[in-house]
């Protein structure tokens, strides 16, 4: 497995810094975020992001993937060709959408399911066309595929080559989903997978309880992180493992705190 930093964090690194960076770390690449500020974004993307990737390769990193803004949900986006056609330059071949929210009151879910399913239909073309595998991640709260059987309701049937998986076992926690159930669920369509860890507290709610959600550094939450990566070895699964980074840490203190995650992770898978 390739241990990649999500860039998200790091919006004011250059190109060099991430390399000078991910050779810091000990990494192998980077999920690159191409958002709107970042230092490749959705407007330069088509020449800017095979440059980037020429760097990092003469560098010995890659970028397996490149995750778009959080309105990236459909083809007809504006900004979906430029960044296709900047994939398939790079030699990059994953890309993470945006998120369809979901509103309990205001949406019927079989409803949202067939509509995101035809905007799924429209990336597959796409996808074989420029060698490129669209993925959605699993994300809580209200998100349309915020577990691995919600998320399956989305790509059951599509080609795998084409439309992918993005396991994330923090926010399958977060919903109550056993990771080997849910893996075992998304297999097929599996192609990258992302690591936080989350803390779970009981907190008072009107006379009753409540959970509370804080994204805390890796080993300090509820995650079975000895489960997850045994059951990812235990499926074969070889392709990347992006690091999000996404906790709260002291001021002057969250460099450490990206140190320790990628070297807790790397415990578990060997590199």
């Amino acid at each position: 497995m390739k241990i990649i930093l999500f860039s998200k964090m790091f919006r004011e690194k250059g190109p060099e810094e991430l390399v000078e960076l991910a050779h810091s770390l000990g990494i192998d690449g980077y999920d690159l975020a191409v958002r709107p500020g970042y230092p490749v974004d959705p407007e330069n993307a088509e020449e800017e992001l095979p440059r980037v990737a020429e760097l990092m390769r003469r560098s010995d990193l890659d970028i397996p993937m490149v995750t778009g803004n959080f309105d990236l949900l459909e083809p007809s986006h504006p900004t979906a060709l430029p960044i296709l056609r900047g994939m398939d330059r790079a030699d990059v071949r994953l890309l993470k959408l945006g998120y369809f929210r979901f509103h309990p009151g205001e949406h019927a879910y079989l409803e949202e399911v067939e509509r995101i399913r035809r905007a799924f239909g429209e990336w597959e073309p796409l996808a074989r066309q420029y060698g490129v595998k669209v993925c959605y991640h699993c994300h809580s709260g209200e998100h349309m595929g915020m577990n691995c059987a919600s998320l399956m309701h989305l790509l059951s049937g599509f080609d795998p080559q084409c439309l992918g998986a993005y396991l994330d076992a923090g926010h399958m926690v977060v919903e109550g989903e056993a990771f080997p159930l849910g893996l075992a669920m998304v297999r097929d369509y599996l192609s990258i997978v992302a690591v936080k860890d989350v803390l779970l507290t009981r907190v008072e709610k009107n006379g009753h309880g409540s959970v509370k959600v804080d994204w805390v550094q890796a080993g300090m939450g509820v995650v079975d992180w000895t489960e997850v990566f045994d059951c990812l070895a235990e499926a074969g699964y070889d392709g990347p493992v992006s690091i999000h980074c996404e906790f709260q840490a002291p001021e002057g203190e969250f460099m450490a705190a990206v140190e320790r995650e990628v070297a807790f992770y790397r415990r578990f898978t060997g590199r």
